[in-house]
């Protein structure tokens, strides 16, 4: 089957339904009672995911991620996306098998995306441990150590003509190393402890399985472009792998996790429909 033709099809199936609802609550809770400047519960910090390697990682931000979402658009976005493709998959799998599918997909997203995560956070973390140690010693070469950390991140002030022109007058101003250190000890615990959240991942599972399922099923892009299911998978596939690269600093978004999920997705449905063929015969 590479189109899909609708026979009986529930318009909004029971998991689908659920998720939708369940993604709703947590949003109206992050919004009702984690936002302002003294919110009653820690949305972010509790059931965001955070790397392994931060000391607010929780083992349930694995699956909680998957929840909540950063605004409006980012969960519109998203429950569209389940809602359109993730329909037809539960009219063809059925609630439990499209529920497996879905959480598998999330986890193994995020799974995923902690393990690069770690890759780009374990040398960050070997250098400001060096710098902290050289901190602790009150070394004189700090404060070069300092200009080197914050230009291998390409921290705003690394590249400052002013700064640069008085640390070489001044190489050893306790004052300014002072404060370039408590910047970059603010930027890393920034870094260590940002929160990844969203059910992207999973939702990116689901377009893949749907994208390999039904690849000749067209999808009308704004309601009005015409395009087939593989193409658009391929064009948004690649459009992620590329700026996952890039790895651009200002790009906020969990690039790997995406891909991570539509990965996993499309491993699922391959060994599924193998089964199933062997199951036939």
């Amino acid at each position: 089957m590479t189109e899909f033709r609708p026979s009986r099809f529930e318009i909004l199936p029971t998991i689908v339904k659920n998720l939708l609802i369940i993604n709703g609550l947590f949003f109206l809770a992050q919004k009702s009672l984690g936002g302002g400047l003294n919110p009653a519960i820690d949305f972010d910090n509790l059931f965001a995911l955070h790397a392994w390697q931060s000391p607010l990682f929780k083992p349930w931000q694995l699956l909680t991620h998957m929840f909540m979402h950063a605004n409006f658009s980012h969960i519109l976005g998203n429950m569209f996306g389940l809602w359109m493709f993730g329909s037809v998959l539960e009219n063809v799998w059925g609630s439990k098998r499209f529920l497996t599918f879905y959480l598998i997909c999330g986890l193994g997203a995020a799974l995923i995306h902690l393990l690069f995560l770690s890759y780009e956070l374990v040398p960050l973390m070997k250098q400001y441990d060096n710098l902290s140690a050289l901190h602790m010693t009150a070394s004189p070469e700090l404060t070069e150590a300092i200009m080197r950390f914050a230009r291998a991140q390409e921290m705003p002030f690394a590249n400052d003509p002013q700064l640069n022109s008085w640390l070489r007058l001044n190489p050893a101003d306790p004052a300014i190393t002072r404060q370039l250190y408590e910047t970059v000890t603010t930027y890393y615990q920034q870094r260590l402890n940002t929160a990844t959240l969203g059910a992207s991942g999973a939702v990116f599972g689901v377009l893949a399985a749907f994208v390999y399922l039904f690849p000749n099923t067209y999808i009308y892009l704004y309601f009005l472009v015409p395009i087939k299911a593989k193409w658009l998978g391929l064009i948004y596939f690649t459009y992620e792998v590329f700026f996952a690269i890039q790895n651009s600093a200002g790009d906020n978004v969990a690039r790997w996790a995406h891909i991570g999920g539509a990965l996993v997705g499309l491993l699922i449905v391959i060994t599924w429909n193998k089964t199933n063929r062997r199951t036939m015969y």
